[in-house]
Order: C-alpha cells, then structure tokens, then sequence
C-alpha cells in the first residue's frame, strides 16, 4: 500500500522561503507524475505542480517563478521549493499522483506566510 507522507511547512514571514518533502513508500513511485496540491479554506484542492516520471514540469500561474518541483526517485521523494512567499500561499500542502488516487492523500504540511 502506498503511503505519502508530506513535511516541511511551518511560519514563515511574506518573502521567505520553505522547502516542502514527500516521502513515499512503495516501489510506484518511479513511474508516476506527482504533484503538489493546495486547498485554501472552504475551496477544492487545486494543482499547484508536477513533475512527470522523465522530469518535465507544469506550475500553476500563480507559483510560476516562484516554486520549483523537483524528484528524486532513488528517495522516492518530491520536493516543492517556495520561494518569495506571499500571504495568499497560505495553505495545507499535499502531494498526490496527477491525477490524484483518491486513497493517497495524506495529512498535508500546513504552510502559513505572515504579511
């Protein structure tokens, strides 16, 4: 069974920088896109990045320049770099398959940028 596990937010102030992980378990991981989703208060989750099982990547327009999604698939591990962070990235942070499998989701890492 596949399980990711999402770390790596925290309190940072408007500008700051965080690193978010996901570990995964499970031998999958290699082949699969995966990416970062958010989920502001009361809204869906949306697709923040992704980054395919060959390297390329996608980013919403609004972490474009911003965030860098990366992998490494000897960890089973993708990482989301933030950058100049701003209030409205205030969010809980969850990585998934793109798209997501319903029975990945994990508890999240919550990210909360002060202004």
């Amino acid at each position: 069974q596949v399980q990711l596990v999402e770390s790596g937010g925290g309190l940072v102030q408007a500008g700051g920088s965080l690193r978010l992980s996901c570990a995964a378990s499970g031998s999958i991981f290699s082949i699969k896109t995966m990416g970062w989703y958010r989920q502001p208060p009361g809204k869906q989750r949306g697709l923040v990045a992704f980054i395919t099982s060959g390297g390329s990547t996608y980013y919403d327009d609004s972490v474009k320049g911003r965030f860098t999604i990366a992998r490494d698939n000897a960890k089973n591990t993708v990482f989301l770099q933030m950058n100049n962070l701003k209030p409205e990235d205030t969010d809980v942070y969850y990585c998934n398959t793109v798209p997501p499998t319903s029975n990945y989701w994990g508890q999240g890492t919550q990210v909360t940028v002060s202004s």
